[in-house]
């Protein structure tokens, strides 16, 4: 943080009591005005050579605080925050000061600003969410104000990010945020870099381990191997990984390692209904057998090899990137290229209801009920509707959804027929559904725009929400599973 900037105190402003909030803000106000000041003086001043940096400096101090004001005035809960932020701002630039614009149009790039619950028109449960983010973290990131589409799935999100990177447990704050930045660097998300980056530096941790994954302490660096995997192809995990990281750390144990026409889009609901309900009849009928469904599994397994992303060649991360992880080069392979064979995985085998949620919570007690209940409220997640239609089943749609990222993963279920999955979701779905779990890193908007042309924004955002947790339980068994047979 820059000299200076630590005399501004923001966390005031978390509180529920307005008293508290309203003293921060006139501290805050105060110390900007006093810079603002400061600097129209220096403006006055017949310049010298000698001040320039120092002037600079404290330029960049101030833009960094109008900055974080311009955020509050835009995405605090709390009105009077909101209100008091604009009144700083607008004192400032009466002064002469240029203050900063916002970057970008709203928290997502594929859904439109209007379509986004904008701050202070949130009812009374969405507001209590968002005060309660607030207050834990100290702002409405991106994330929270798109998932707001769903309250019940934002609301233990929110829970199980706070359990694991802000409540006492194993590991060190300023570690679980670097190991926050190793894993959203895999796939070249920045802005969650920087979301973790901002953290690690808040909690203390030391500025040069962002120089580069070399200059972290070893244990960390030990984790980069698992952090490759687990990214990219988890289905290569065997206990010798869990092995490798217990045997070089000594203090630490597995419970550490933890996206046309509308006539056309009218038709193409319609037809997705109606195939559901012709699925629905024949699974009334009769049932397939187990040799047959077993069949289909592998003939769908084979066919997602075949599902390509809109562009299958490697990107070359930014350093500001890739400097928080090794070999990069190293990206998702389908499972049965080149020859190599990896065994199904069978549920009934190794789940996650009767072996995985135990370890967990045996490992780190409560995270295990945390995570199973947002992977239920993801599966069961629904209001009944599909685009402009009401009172309709959408089970159905989700357990192929869920269903078909398993297979990619090469994880089968018994009692699924997965030539469902054909037919309910077509190949520009599925090239949209690979891509966001595979290489989220090139999900277009032309891709988010091509599926399911008619539904709602929060519908899509409902399908991602699928899409990012059936991809986590299929990691977490895998890894879960090596870390039973290492003890074991």
């Amino acid at each position: 943080m820059a000299e200076g900037e630590n005399e501004v105190r923001w966390d005031g402003l978390c509180s529920r009591d307005s008293t508290t909030r309203e003293t921060a803000l006139e501290n805050i106000r105060q110390i900007i005005l006093r810079k603002t000041e400061c600097l129209r003086l220096v403006k006055e001043t017949p310049y010298r050579p000698s001040d320039g940096l120092s002037n600079a400096i404290s330029l960049d101090v101030l833009n960094k605080l109008l900055a974080h004001l311009l955020m509050l005035s835009k995405r605090c809960p709390f009105e009077d925050v909101r209100e008091k932020s604009e009144f700083i701002l607008k004192s400032v630039q009466e002064l002469g000061i240029r203050i900063p614009r916002p970057l970008g149009h709203g928290p997502s790039r594929f859904i439109p600003e209007k379509e986004i619950l904008q701050v202070g028109s949130e009812d009374a449960q969405m507001h209590t969410l968002f005060a309660d983010s607030f207050a834990a973290l100290g702002r409405l990131d991106n994330i929270t104000l798109v998932m707001v589409f769903h309250p019940q799935y934002l609301e233990s999100f929110l829970k199980t990010q706070h359990y694991l990177l802000q409540m006492d447990g194993p590991l060190p704050l300023h570690y679980r945020h670097y190991i926050g930045i190793m894993a959203a660097a895999r796939h070249q998300c920045s802005y969650l870099v920087n979301l973790h980056v901002n953290d690690f530096l808040h909690v203390g941790g030391d500025p040069k381990w962002l120089n580069g994954l070399e200059n972290a302490p070893q244990k960390l660096q030990n984790l980069g191997e698992l952090n490759k995997v687990l990214a990219h192809r988890p289905w290569l995990i065997t206990k010798e990984h869990i092995e490798k990281i217990h045997q070089v750390q000594r203090d630490t144990s597995p419970q550490n390692l933890y996206i046309q026409q509308v006539s056309d889009s009218f038709f193409e609901v319609e037809a997705l209904m109606e195939k559901m309900r012709q699925l629905q009849e024949c699974r009334d009928e009769e049932e397939a057998s187990q040799e047959e469904m077993a069949s289909r599994f592998e003939i769908e397994k084979r066919e997602s090899m075949f599902v390509f992303s809109s562009d299958d060649e490697e990107a070359t991360p930014a350093r500001d990137v890739s400097r928080h992880f090794e070999d990069t080069s190293y990206g998702y392979k389908d499972f049965s290229r080149h020859g190599m064979h990896v065994p199904t995985f069978r549920v009934q085998d190794y789940c996650w209801e009767d072996h995985g949620y135990s370890l967990v919570n045996r490992l780190y007690p409560d995270v295990g009920q945390l995570i199973d209940e947002k992977f239920h409220i993801a599966y069961n997640l629904t209001y009944n509707t599909m685009a402009m239609h009401k009172d309709v089943d959408t089970s159905m749609l989700r357990r192929a959804i869920w269903n078909y990222i398993h297979c990619m993963f090469g994880i089968r279920y018994d009692d699924y027929d997965y030539g469902e999955i054909n037919q309910l979701l077509d190949r520009s779905f599925k090239v949209y559904i690979k891509t966001v779990v595979c290489t989220p890193e090139k999900v277009t908007k032309r891709m988010y725009d091509s599926f399911w042309r008619q539904f709602k924004h929060s519908e899509k955002v409902h399908v991602n929400l699928l899409l990012i947790e059936a991809r986590m339980q299929a990691e977490l068994l895998y890894a879960l599973r090596a870390i039973t047979r290492y003890m074991t």
